[in-house]
C-alpha cells in the first residue's frame, strides 16, 4: 500500500534512482568543466604550463580524450578508429599531455567530442555489468562497465580540478561550471582580505611550531 500524506492522500512511490543515468550524469558534468576552463583564453594561455610538471589546459583534454576512447573502446571490444600518435610504443614520454605548435585546439577539441561520442554509445549499449579488459593494467581478470564509469568520472573530475587551478593563475577566473561558480566568497576585495588572513594564520602556525 502507498504512504500517506500529511493531508491524507496517497503520495506516488519515489522514482528510485538510476545508477548508470547517476554516473553519466557526473561524467559529462566534469568534461563539460574541463572543456569550459578553455573559453576565452588565447592560443598560447591554453598550452602554456603552470606548474613544474608543465600542467596545462590543453594537454589536459588531449589526455582525457585519449583515455577515454580507451576505457570505452578496446576495453569493450569496441574499436574507436582513431589516429592517437602520442600513445604508440615510440612515442615520447607525456606526449598526450601537451598540444604541439601543429596540433590545433579545434582539433583536439573536436577529438575529445568524438570520444564522448563513442564512449556514450558505449554506455548506452552496454549494462553496468558488461564485461571488458583493460590491457595497459596488466594481468586482470576483468572490468564490469560500472567500474570503468566510476574510474573515468573520478579521473575527468581529478582533471578538472587541475583545470581550476592552472584557470584560475592565469586569469584569475574560478568557477565549476558556467552556470554555477560553487564559490561561497564575495567580490575581489574580500578574497584579496581573505587571502591575507590565510597567510598571516599560516605565518602563525609556523611560527609557533618552530
Amino acid at each position: 500500500m502507498r504512504p500517506l500524506s500529511a493531508g491524507g492522500a496517497r503520495l506516488s512511490p519515489m522514482k528510485p534512482n538510476d545508477p548508470k543515468d547517476d554516473l553519466h550524469r557526473y561524467l559529462k558534468a566534469a568534461r563539460e568543466a574541463v572543456v569550459w576552463k578553455q573559453d576565452g583564453l588565447s592560443e598560447y594561455d591554453v598550452r602554456r604550463p603552470l606548474t613544474p610538471t608543465g600542467t596545462n589546459l590543453l594537454g589536459l583534454v588531449k589526455h582525457l580524450a585519449s583515455v577515454e576512447l580507451g576505457y570505452f573502446g578496446p576495453t569493450f571490444g569496441r574499436p574507436h578508429n582513431e589516429s592517437l600518435p602520442w600513445h604508440e610504443e615510440n612515442a615520447e614520454p607525456n606526449s598526450d599531455m601537451w598540444a604541439s605548435a601543429d596540433e590545433s585546439r579545434e582539433d583536439i577539441l573536436s577529438l575529445y567530442q568524438r570520444a564522448w561520442a563513442h564512449a556514450d554509445a558505449t554506455i548506452e549499449a552496454l549494462p553496468l555489468d558488461a564485461m571488458g579488459h583493460v590491457a595497459w593494467w596488466g594481468d586482470n581478470d576483468g572490468v564490469t562497465l560500472q567500474r570503468i564509469m566510476l574510474h573515468m568520472t573520478a579521473e575527468t573530475n581529478r582533471h578538472a580540478g587541475h583545470a581550476d587551478i592552472v584557470r584560475e593563475l592565469i586569469d584569475g577566473k574560478v568557477g565549476m561550471r558556467e552556470t554555477n561558480s560553487n564559490m561561497d566568497g564575495g567580490d575581489e576585495a574580500w578574497y584579496e582580505e581573505y587571502w591575507s588572513r590565510l597567510e598571516a594564520s599560516a605565518k602563525e602556525a609556523q611560527a609557533k611550531s618552530s
